[in-house]
């Protein structure tokens, strides 16, 4: 079944579930995005942090999908911030992955000093077309609000950790009433809630597994969710959750699972 998209303010759509390819190792990410685009996947996030850039670009190239088919983010790491060198480091991701251009750029995190500057450069890149659409990750609302005073184009998305553990409600609300599309990374807790057996309850109800309940509550939410996963098995069941929907009592017992856990760092509370 085909992943349906959504549309970002930069008049791009973008496919609602996508790879992520952190942690995921020269070795391993190739057959990895391999097997999700042979499996139906369409999206596939990376970022120079990473260092897998060059075989995510190999991947795709392997898979003989049409590049235009294919939604690619990356992303700007920290110690590159900065105009100049923002320009750069996107120069050497493009190398790196072997493309033209990439559908998504983004700011890692926001990093005092330096996004202004930072965002700048992503600006001029969007408007020579080597990155279709540009957006942040790991923002807050203050760091959205502050991008007022010197974005001149507005950030397509916002790359966040958020689960039904960290539900975020005040950056979801924000980016919404914005137009911003959110980005769900670590959809899945990174396992360390798919034994609650509250999730468990739900997952069994409708047939499926704790991790395609939290990535269809992502989906139902409005988010665009990341799962992450090096085996062929597991992104392809991670894919397979537009056969079921999350009744009303379902995402209300949901929303009661919030616990502010975070399981990876939490730049949206920086200066």
């Amino acid at each position: 079944m085909a992943v349906p998209t959504v549309r970002l303010n930069s008049g791009h759509s973008m496919p609602q579930i996508g790879l992520g390819v952190w942690q995921a190792s020269p070795d391993e990410a190739v057959p990895a995005v391999v097997w999700a685009i042979e499996a139906g996947y369409r999206h596939i996030d990376t970022a120079a942090l990473y260092a897998n850039e060059a075989q995510v670009g190999e991947a795709i190239r392997r898979s003989g999908v049409p590049r235009d088919q294919i939604f690619v983010t990356t992303k700007l790491w920290n110690s590159d911030q900065g105009y100049s060198q923002a320009l750069a480091a996107f120069d050497a991701s493009l190398k790196a992955l072997g493309l033209d251009y990439v559908d998504l750029y983004l700011l890692h995190a926001p990093v005092v000093g330096k996004r202004a500057d930072s965002w700048r450069a992503l600006e001029k890149l969007h408007r020579e077309g080597k990155a279709r659409s540009i957006g942040v990750s790991n923002f807050g609302v203050h760091h959205l609000k502050e991008m007022e005073s010197y974005a001149t184009i507005p950030p397509a998305v916002n790359q966040i950790e958020i689960t039904p553990y960290l539900q975020r409600h005040d950056i979801v609300e924000y980016c919404n009433a914005k137009g911003i599309v959110i980005q769900a990374y670590s959809p899945l807790t990174q396992g360390n809630k798919l034994s609650d057996p509250r999730l468990v309850a739900i997952a069994d109800k409708h047939g499926k597994t704790t991790a395609q309940v939290l990535i269809r509550w992502g989906i139902e939410k409005g988010f665009v969710t990341l799962p992450k996963s090096v085996k062929r098995d597991r992104l392809i069941a991670n894919k397979d959750v537009f056969d079921f929907a999350l009744d009303a009592r379902d995402l209300a017992l949901l929303d009661q699972f919030e616990e502010g856990l975070v399981v990876g760092w939490d730049p949206t509370v920086w200066d």
